[in-house]
Formats: structure tokens, sequence, C-alpha cells
């Protein structure tokens, strides 16, 4: 299904003739609320033919960089791509795929190969057979709990493979960094390991802006939102202090349209009305902050601005359906 790609572009201005190009201040609440969790990489060297399979991780994130020589990319749905040196792959929901040399060569699980430990986060992966010592292709992939924190719904809608291209034509914001990582994968210079963890963690947020920049062009929910500017200001408002109790009013004054005109256009927008959003908006950062940074219930009762914690209990509830201490272990359950 070609819909569940999307290549990258850059445009002027963050978009289209005629659609609101995001603030730079959205985008940067957006990637400051970005996180990458329970990262594991691994650099693969393989021969001139090979199978690699990767199982399903939900909620987690796939990253594939080809170093050196190419590859086939097919997904769960059957659809194949053609990735080369310098491609890199970003696959958000974590669905099942293969790479592979030939669509004859029988696949093997990446996980049944022997791994040796590069660093905390970074092991080797030799799956060369013996008659072929030197490898014929080079690859670094990553699996990562992917995290938008309040603007989770935008993962939701991003597509299944978000692939750059080769020539730097489409986004060539990111081929440095790209190149970087080839030199690092190549070289195995002393340290590479811990670098390319890192160069890795940049390139998925610059793959992540790049969507949110000129890639989203669905027109419902969240996205359409986003690209409303004065529905985009109260949103970065919400997500800048959602501790404050907002009013319906004070969001139209930030977006600097009548209390009834907001309303509806939220509404209509958004599909909730403005302060239920604010309200789901406060629980989902409360479950992070609870099962990933394990802040006290209190100090996130505080932070959200309720008056106690057993106000903030009833609130969480209600909403997830489920006590605040519960929410600790469901998480984190996720990043297994």
């Amino acid at each position: 299904m070609t819909e569940s790609l999307q290549y990258l572009t850059e445009t002027p201005g963050g978009g289209a003739p005629g659609q609101f190009a995001l603030s730079s201040d959205l985008i940067s609440e957006l990637l400051t609320s970005m996180r990458l969790r329970g990262v594991r990489y691994r650099r693969v060297q393989v021969g001139p033919q090979f199978g690699l399979n990767f199982d399903a991780k939900p909620g987690r994130a796939y990253f594939h960089f080809v170093a050196v020589g190419s590859a086939v990319l097919r997904t769960e749905d059957g659809t194949v791509h053609e990735l080369s040196a310098g491609n890199a792959v970003f696959m958000p929901h974590g669905k099942s795929h293969q790479l592979f040399s030939g669509p004859d060569v029988p696949v093997q699980g990446i996980d049944s190969f022997d791994a040796v430990t590069l660093s905390n986060a970074v092991c080797d992966v030799d799956a060369c057979p013996s008659a072929d010592p030197t490898p014929s292709a080079i690859f670094f992939n990553g699996s990562m709990e992917f995290d938008l924190g309040g603007m989770e719904g935008l993962s939701q809608l991003m597509p299944d493979v978000m692939l750059v291209d080769a020539e730097g034509q489409r986004y060539p914001g990111l081929m440095p960094i790209l190149t970087s990582m080839r030199h690092e994968v190549c070289s195995g210079r002393v340290g590479f390991a811990g670098i390319l963890a890192r160069l890795a963690e940049v390139a998925a947020a610059m793959i992540v802006r790049g969507w949110i920049e000129c890639g989203c062009d669905s027109t419902s929910g969240l996205v359409a939102a986003l690209r409303d500017p004065r529905l985009a200001c109260a949103i970065l408002a919400l997500h800048r202090q959602p501790g404050h109790h907002w009013t319906v009013a004070e969001l139209a004054a930030e977006s600097n349209v009548s209390r009834s005109v907001f309303a509806d256009r939220f509404q209509t927008t958004i599909g909730m009305p403005p302060l239920r959003y604010a309200t789901e908006l406060r629980m989902l950062l409360a479950g992070q902050w609870l099962a990933q940074d394990t802040l006290p219930i209190q100090s996130v009762a505080q932070r959200l601005g309720y008056s106690s914690q057993a106000a903030f209990s009833r609130a969480f509830k209600r909403v997830t359906g489920q006590p605040p201490g519960a929410s600790r272990g469901i998480t984190r359950s996720k990043a297994v």
C-alpha cells in the first residue's frame, strides 16, 4: 500500500503554499516531549545472501540505517522497498518486517544470531557465513520505545514506514547526520558504538520533525488543529502549562477568537471539547511521569495543579480507569 510510505520532503517555510506552517515554538515543544526509551541498537554485517526477520513490537519503534551495500525491506502487508547505502528508515509503529538480499533467500530472526556487546545499548551481530568473511552489507538498526509525550496522538497518525532517500534531495538537513553514522559504522574507532547511538537518536528526532513540518498532510483531528494557527496557539499553551486549570475563555483569548467560535472550532477539529482535551492531556502526562520518570504521586498531583493527592487520584481513575499506582507496572511492561 503506497499510503503506508511517506518520503520526507522539505518545503520553504515548512509547508506547501496556502498551508499553515507550524511555528518553531510548537515544533520545539513536540520534539522536547519526544523520548526514546529502552533503546537497543545492533551493528549487523551480512554476506551476499541474507534474510533477517524483525518481529512486531507494539509500543516500540524500529530504526534502520544502511551503511554499506543494499537490501530489500518487506513490510507486514507485503509492500517491498529497495534500500541502498545511505538510506534510513523509521518505523514508528514497530510492525513486523524483513530485510533481505533477494526474494528467494530464507529469513532468520535477528534475535537468533549471536551478539557481541559493544556498549550498554549497542551490540555487534556478524551474520557473514564462514565462507564469506568480508561483509557485503552493513546495517545499523535499533528498537526503542517511542514516546511523543502529550502529543501521542501524532504518533498514531504517522505512516508505517518513513524513508529518507540516500541522495539527500528530499531531506538534505539529515544527510550530514547519516554520513557521520556511516563513518562511525565502518571505521570501528574507539567509542564508535556510543556515538552511533547518539547520532541515531538525533536522526530519529529529525525524521519526526520533517514529518511534522511537511509530511503530516492529514486534514483531520490533531494534525488539522496543529495546522490551524489559532487552535495551535491554544494547544501550545495547554502543553506548556498543563498544571494551569484553563477555562474555555482563557484558551479562546490565546487563540484571539471569541469563546463560542473557539469552542466550536476545537470540538469540530479535535473531536472533543477543549477542557476534556486538557484533562486527558494531564492524565497522559501523569501516567508518563509516574511510570517512566518514577515521580511520587504527590509530586505529580502538585505539578498538574491539583489541590490534593486524593483529588488527583480521583481524576486519574475517572479518565484512565485505574488508580495512579497501577500505571507504573503497566506502562513499564510495554517496553519489554
